[in-house]
């Protein structure tokens, strides 16, 4: 439990400055002093949780909240390190430990952390967090989304404590194009760490092998490595690898596993693979709040399970680790996803800067998981020149931290002039992917189901298409006849002509409907029907699965 306090003027552009600033969590010296906030008398709230659905009167709240919590530490070692992780914080944080401005973190989806070995003390710790949630003209996302903007510290905070000098960082991966050559490399931190031994251990595969450190702490890899189990979605394999220094061992499980795209096709282990999928919010619809447990993972993606899929797309933003790390185990492929959505201010250097940071965030957890073979750059963006030109220099950040995985975004059609039944795809960002996505939304947002057999696309690309959304709202119990918009009968009609038309594509090599569950967003307002639910899911709000989801679970099990 943290103490916290609104403060939704925020008035102070120095907080630093101010003796009555809260990250002070200043207590009065004698009964004349003046100090107008007191944690210890304050409301608390559960973290890891978003503050919307812990408070009513938090519910609409955008703005900034003081999350405050104290706390004793005693090191292990004298010698040892310690370090303030904080999984994630929606959007902006400001963190403060004993008094002490730690730095800022822009950004709600992705992990940070600060070093506090000099600052923390064994008994009458504080740490003071200032979470400011409001949506920004220059943010990533920016002001306009279409699902809620959960405001917290929504994921876990985390004291890690290491020796003086310790494994940061490794990539331990198969060589692009090679199923019998591991890649990679370790990367030490601290004060003496060039020229130093570190040693690599996959026990299950026979390997052990030792690496020297460079100038710069960084050891690189490259391992034969012939009759690997290789993982994949019907036998999920991972290895117990083990990396250890100076008598300290890390210990991770990893799978090994190509992923690559031939003309039109999406070789997993160089065997063609359609992506039987469905896209994902995190949220817990039944609870009304962020997902962040191991138990809301295996909630959704047992749900992904039961529909026969081999597929998720985690929108529209990084999603927590134990999604990925859940779908290790389960064996289901991952689309990853930056928060460029929609209208983000391409011309700023600032927002792209924003863009980047996420990504490398988003690349630097996940790059040893063997479920994600695609980072998506954005979703639904408008074209022009200072949009392609952002995304293309994404794309190339991207690929310089890892060029084993595909690229990939899900990109909009247009109708073409001379026949409005005929969409185009040809927005030159597709030249850069290696995965072509687009969204459609023909039956819902323009036309009616019935009227779906009659759309075509033109595409003007040879990669492999993954429709990466389609569908329609339904309220959950009720019904009506297929033409009937917002019953369950009408969200069925539209799946089922839907699937029809995109399986006479040539190279459709996968699909995600939007969405699995019924999930939260403002925008959605209509009385009775949405109240603040977007109802394209085939779960409904209370978990009760619609008639769509038992319809996509018998298409999905046919594509192979």
């Amino acid at each position: 439990m943290y103490d916290y306090r609104l403060k939704p003027y925020d008035e102070y552009k120095n907080p630093e400055n101010e003796p009555n600033a809260y990250f002070n969590n200043a207590k009065p010296k004698d009964k004349s002093d003046r100090v107008e906030y007191d944690f210890d008398l304050s409301p608390t709230l559960l973290v890891p949780r978003d503050w919307n659905s812990q408070e009513d009167k938090l519910f609409y709240y955008e703005g900034t909240v003081w999350y405050q919590k104290s706390f004793d530490y005693v090191k292990a070692k004298t010698s040892n390190r310690l370090f303030l992780y904080l999984g994630a914080v929606n959007y902006e944080a400001d963190v403060y430990l004993n008094g002490k401005k730690l730095g800022k973190h822009i950004g709600g989806f992705t992990a940070f952390n600060y070093e506090i070995t000099d600052i923390i003390r064994e008994k009458g710790n504080n740490v003071v967090v200032k979470v400011d949630n409001k949506r920004r003209r220059d943010g990533v996302p920016t002001l306009n989304t279409d699902w809620w903007n959960y405001g917290g510290i929504t994921r876990d905070v985390k004291i890690v404590e290491t020796p003086s000098t310790f494994i940061q960082d490794y990539f331990i991966q198969l060589k692009k194009g090679s199923t019998e050559i591991i890649e990679g490399y370790v990367v030490l931190n601290g004060k003496d760490i060039v020229g130093k031994q570190v040693t690599v251990s996959i026990p299950q595969a026979k390997i052990t092998t030792t690496i020297n450190t460079d100038a710069t702490g960084t050891a690189k890899l490259s391992i034969s490595a012939k009759k690997l189990n290789l993982w994949s979605c019907e036998t999920p394999f991972l290895y117990d690898v083990k990396l250890s220094y100076n008598k300290e061992e890390l210990k991770d499980q990893i799978g090994f596993r190509t992923i690559e795209t031939k003309g039109s096709d999406i070789l997993l282990n160089g065997k063609s693979v359609f992506l039987r999928g469905i896209c994902i919010h995190e949220e817990n619809c039944i609870r009304g709040g962020r997902a962040f447990s191991m138990e809301d993972a295996q909630m959704l993606l047992g749900w992904a399970k039961e529909l026969n899929c081999n597929f998720v797309r985690l929108a529209h933003y990084q999603h927590n680790e134990n999604m990925v790390r859940l779908a290790d185990k389960l064996g289901l492929l991952v689309w990853e996803e930056n928060p460029v959505y929609w209208t983000i201010q391409w011309e700023n250097p600032a927002t792209f800067d924003n863009a980047r940071n996420q990504l490398t965030e988003e690349i630097t957890r996940d790059k040893n998981r063997a479920s994600v073979i695609i980072w998506s750059m954005a979703n639904e963006t408008p074209l022009s020149d200072a949009r392609l030109d952002f995304l293309r220099r994404l794309t190339q950040h991207a690929r310089s931290l890892d060029n084993t995985r595909l690229i990939s975004a899900a990109l909009e059609y247009h109708a073409k002039p001379d026949d409005p039944n005929t969409r185009i795809i040809g927005d030159p960002f597709a030249k850069e992917v290696d995965v072509l996505g687009f969204n459609e939304y023909i039956g819902w947002y323009s036309d009616l189901p019935n009227q779906i057999a009659r759309a075509k696309f033109d595409i003007q690309f040879d990669k492999p298409v993954v429709i990466s959304e389609f569908g329609a709202d339904a309220l959950q119990g009720l019904h009506g006849d297929s033409l009937t918009r917002w019953t369950e009968e009408f969200q069925e009609y539209l799946y089922k002509e839907t699937i029809d038309m995109l399986s006479k594509i040539p190279q459709f090599r996968g699909v995600t409907p939007w969405i699995i569950a019924d999930f939260r967003s403002p925008r959605r307002v209509l009385p009775v029907i949405q109240d603040g639910w977007n109802r394209k899911g085939l779960i409904g709000q209370t978990g009760t699965k619609k008639k769509a989801f038992m319809f996509c679970r018998s298409f999905i099990r046919i594509w192979n």
